[in-house]
């Protein structure tokens, strides 16, 4: 259904009670464990050529920077997925259409990705539809490649598809890629409203997990129902 790249990635994560984060999943999904614990994933990249079906992409509406707070989900037919709480995104045209059409809470906002060498600094600031000072900043030196990832870096970056609810039913979106190309990094910089602005609580520690990846081309198939 949809072709695109993701690029220039910094995934942050910190763990969370799954106490927490089971009241904000769709029905028939519950939040997925990794030896009892559950996290929430702050991402930032640059959306590159979002585009329908098996085409080129478009290079202006689908060219875009975007921030989302994200849990992780399991559903009644084994399928391990991320539930998004919130998507920051520079365009708004393809906020709109993702509002409208698969219901993902895709939000408005001014943002700006620089890089100064190994450092990557990547600003938000949110415009529509609120609340105005959900921000973040944040700004990582990026390190070594990953040559194995360990049990949890695979467990928070093997995700293939995505749980949404949509007009009364719980939709699992597929995605495939290739094997994430990661690297190590680490947080210079952090100031962030986003995650307690999706409903999960302010991080108090430094994250558990600090990764970057240049990125990947993905393509995501048609959704199904959670039964």
């Amino acid at each position: 259904m949809l072709v695109q790249r993701w690029q220039d990635l910094t995934f942050l994560h910190w763990a969370v009670d799954p106490d927490v984060v089971a009241p904000l999943l769709p029905p028939g999904t519950r939040p997925d464990l990794l030896a009892g614990r559950t996290y929430v994933g702050l991402i930032a990249f640059r959306m590159r050529r979002l585009g329908p079906f098996a085409g080129p992409g478009m290079p202006y509406l689908g060219t875009f920077c975007e921030t989302n707070v994200r849990v992780y989900s399991v559903d009644t037919a084994g399928r391990r997925a991320v539930v998004f709480r919130s998507l920051d995104a520079a365009r708004l045209v393809p906020v709109l259409v993702a509002r409208a059409s698969l219901r993902l809470p895709y939000l408005w906002s001014r943002m700006r990705l620089r890089r100064d060498g190994d450092v990557v600094t990547y600003t938000s600031r949110r415009r529509w539809p609120g609340p105005r000072d959900a921000t973040t900043a944040l700004t990582v030196r990026v390190g070594a490649p990953v040559a194995e990832p360990t049990e949890l870096e695979h467990f928070l970056t093997a995700r293939w598809g995505l749980h949404t609810r949509a007009y009364g039913r719980t939709l699992h979106l597929p995605n495939v890629h290739p094997r994430w190309p990661l690297h190590r990094a680490e947080l210079v910089h952090l100031d962030d409203r986003l995650v307690p602005a999706a409903g999960l609580p302010a991080p108090e520690t430094e994250p558990v997990s600090v990764l970057w990846s240049p990125g990947v081309p993905v393509r995501f198939g048609a959704p199904t129902v959670v039964r």
